[in-house]
């Protein structure tokens, strides 16, 4: 007992120097491993908490966060700019890491986005966790209530549509569509009836995406306005109106950005007709279901890191991510860094120990493919299906072929490739960016 609460009390110690705004904390075991993730308002505060002598964590959280206190020996944290951004980063972080200790946000679920469907002649405005391609989207937001609650009061303003009504301009038939009632109460300017010009349609269009990007100042300061003189007329109920809808207008300021919060999981949906044309792609054998995929990324320009994603009939498996730092390799080497990584993860498949996927994707040309090939030569066994993929000219090249293949942009089998190809890439670089310098791999 006097032990742990030794211990316990040089875990105060260091959360003591912890900031007291909003970000992330990371519970941490002997060797460095991230045993938990948690998001806080105020990170010495939250953190603390764990670790008071008068808490009673297993009543009040649970006997499996008491068991992950007894292994505990670090606290480190991550501040970031809002809660909302740590929202965003700790789903992030637990769906790559996968802590033990974590049991929510560990499945599929994404975040939602606003997507403005632009590649319709009458674009559209919705709610959506799986964009569509060449939609202008904004996000992804940290939660959907409010969201629904802030795209009402933005159809009241700009009049948008909001149904899934294939509308185009030369259908002589809209001149006998009747509108739904969003036109009735002045939320639509109902295009599907054609009572609004193609072009003046864009228009509001247009207002409405320059109105996400900007600071919405003018909206904001009108909405005030009437707010204030609601009171003044001791109309409390229509200044309370005009409150909600400023704070709606100001929820749009709580989402993440599309660069800093990706969310890959959500932009690939059709993998079957990939799979299929992916094994003619190959030159036959066996079925497709099982893809690992290896990237080599270089950690400020020094600390070198393997990553390897598993992809089972074409969607990711997280729980066979791995990552890999370099022991064998001094300097910049990524042939020798891919090298070791492949041995590394397949001398245990060579022994009969683990599974062998169906296909091996390479992030690189044809000198990391060759690469790949020595690693097989080494461990002296036969390799599974080789491919890799180049970034800039997106040429594809498969061991045992002579010539690389140039495939469409639109090829199923080609973009499950870089999808493959993209996630192995930001897996590798995705946690040690938004980690910055700090030290928290707990990988072999």
């Amino acid at each position: 007992m006097k032990a742990m609460a030794d211990k316990f009390e040089k875990i105060r110690q260091m959360i003591r120097e912890f900031p007291s705004g909003p970000g992330l904390y990371f519970m941490k075991d002997v060797n460095g491993t991230v045993l938990y993730v948690g998001k806080a308002a105020n990170l010495r505060s939250r953190a603390g908490s764990y670790f008071q002598p008068s808490a009673d964590i297993e009543s009040t959280r649970g006997p499996i966060i008491a068991e992950m206190l007894k292994k505990v020996e670090e606290v480190d944290f991550l501040e970031t700019q809002s809660e909302v951004d740590a929202v965003l980063q700790e789903a992030r972080l637990i769906k790559d890491i996968r802590p033990p200790y974590n049991s929510d946000l560990t499945d599929d679920k994404s975040f939602p986005y606003l997507e403005i469907t632009i590649r319709d002649e009458y674009p559209g405005a919705y709610i959506t966790r799986q964009p569509r391609a060449k939609s202008k989207l904004f996000g992804p937001f940290a939660g959907v209530g409010d969201l629904r609650g802030t795209l009402v009061v933005l159809q009241k303003i700009f009049k948008f549509r909001t149904c899934g009504l294939d509308i185009r301009e030369d259908d002589e038939k809209r001149r006998f569509f009747r509108p739904c009632i969003l036109y009735n109460i002045k939320q639509c300017t109902a295009p599907c009836a054609g009572y609004i010009s193609k072009k003046d349609y864009r228009k509001s269009i247009g207002d409405l995406i320059k109105f996400l990007n900007s600071k919405r100042t003018t909206v904001l300061r009108e909405l005030n306005k009437q707010m204030e003189e609601a009171a003044k007329a001791m109309d409390y109920e229509a200044a309370g109106m005009y409150r909600d809808r400023i704070k709606l207008i100001e929820n749009l300021d709580k989402r993440g950005t599309l660069e800093e919060n990706v969310q890959p999981e959500v932009f690939f949906t059709d993998p079957t007709d990939a799979l299929v044309k992916l094994q003619k792609l190959i030159n036959g054998g066996g079925q497709v279901r099982i893809i690992e995929g290896f990237d080599i990324a270089h950690i400020a320009g020094s600390e070198t890191v393997g990553s390897l994603v598993k992809f089972i009939d074409g969607k990711p498996f997280k729980a066979g991510y791995r990552r890999y730092k370099i022991k064998t390799v001094s300097g910049i080497d990524d042939y020798a860094s891919l090298k070791e990584v492949l041995i590394r993860r397949f001398s245990r498949a060579a022994a009969g120990e683990e599974l062998w996927p169906d296909l091996v994707l390479i992030d690189g040309g044809i000198g990391q493919l060759h690469a790949a090939e020595d690693a097989f030569k080494e461990l002296k066994v036969a390799p599974p299906r080789l491919v890799s993929i180049a970034k800039r000219e997106e040429i594809i090249y498969v061991s045992g072929k002579d010539e690389p293949l140039k495939l469409p942009a639109n090829n199923s089998a080609k973009k499950l490739l870089q999808y493959v190809r993209d996630e192995a890439h930001r897996f590798a670089q995705h946690y040690h960016h938004i980690l910055r310098r700090k030290k928290m791999l707990g990988e072999k």
